[in-house]
């Protein structure tokens, strides 16, 4: 993890910790915001995924690197891509929002639509990886993803030392693996969405892979799962009493803190992201 903090320092943002006296009363403890929808690409995603590429020899590197991605993740690889001067393909399902497929463009990457499944993805990036001979960089499952991800919770336990409870979204499981792994033996608290297949928190419509799961397992990892309805609270009082333009994938850690009985404690809360499709607002 110290590793993947000092490989990634030129390219990333660190970003603030934020305090609201306001947050504090509605969780009923101290909390600690790592703002991270301040990121580049406006998500934690453009750690790992830098980190991915600049662990790359030239000789992988100059092949360029592809992965499938609903939004985030294609954005910081794009952008990742780019930093390195290497080219970008991405796999997007075709219902990803506009938004989204402009800001991998911008990054310079070639996108490649398909159906909206995830057996769609993978047959379309089969035949990326076939054709352009490039380094596949998955979204969660890989121990450079994971690694990058988790300097956010790194940052934060610098800066703030003697958390308690740090809570997490948790959609593939990297950014969840990587915070465990960067701030054990602090407890963690794993926050999830009750309905992935059509929940408002796109970035978590995904499971866990054996490799995530299995580091959850290790840390002993608290799951905590919240409705529609509380996300969309979340976000909506986080947007209200902190002027910070969160996604709901973010919202679900502020809805789980909300929802556990924390009382007082000393509580980080990753801020996953705040890309948010405005045409697409939960009210």
């Amino acid at each position: 993890m110290v590793q993947a903090a000092a490989r990634i320092a030129a390219f990333v943002h660190r970003t603030p910790v934020l305090r609201s006296q306001s947050l504090d009363r509605w969780v009923d403890a101290r909390v600690f915001v790592k703002a991270e929808h301040l990121q580049r690409v406006g998500a934690f995603k453009y750690r790992g995924a830098t980190n991915a590429v600049q662990s790359l020899s030239d000789a992988d590197a100059r092949r360029g690197v592809a992965a499938h991605s609903s939004g985030n993740h294609a954005a910081a690889l794009a952008l990742a891509a780019e930093t390195r001067g290497i080219p970008a393909y991405v796999v997007m399902p075709k219902n990803a929002s506009a938004a989204k497929q402009a800001a991998v463009q911008r990054y310079g990457a070639e996108i490649s639509l398909c159906d909206n499944t995830l057996d769609a993805r993978r047959a379309e990036l089969a035949e990326v990886l076939d054709r352009t001979g490039a380094v596949e960089i998955h979204p969660f499952d890989d121990e450079r993803v994971i690694a990058g991800a988790g300097t956010a919770a790194l940052e934060l336990t610098q800066e703030i030392p003697d958390l308690d409870v740090v809570v997490t979204p948790v959609g593939g499981g990297g950014l969840c693996s990587g915070t465990c792994v960067a701030v054990a033996p602090i407890r963690v608290i794993g926050a999830s969405p009750h309905d992935r297949a059509s929940t408002v928190a796109d970035g978590l419509r995904t499971g866990c892979s054996a490799r995530t799961e299995a580091i959850l397992h290790e840390h002993n990892v608290e799951q905590v799962v919240v409705d529609e309805a509380a996300i969309i609270e979340a976000m909506r009082v986080v947007w209200e009493r902190t002027k910070q333009l969160i996604e709901p994938s973010a919202a679900v850690a502020f809805a789980a803190a909300h929802a556990s009985s924390l009382d007082g404690a000393r509580v980080g809360i990753i801020c996953s992201g705040g890309n948010v499709d405005l045409d697409a607002l939960p009210w």
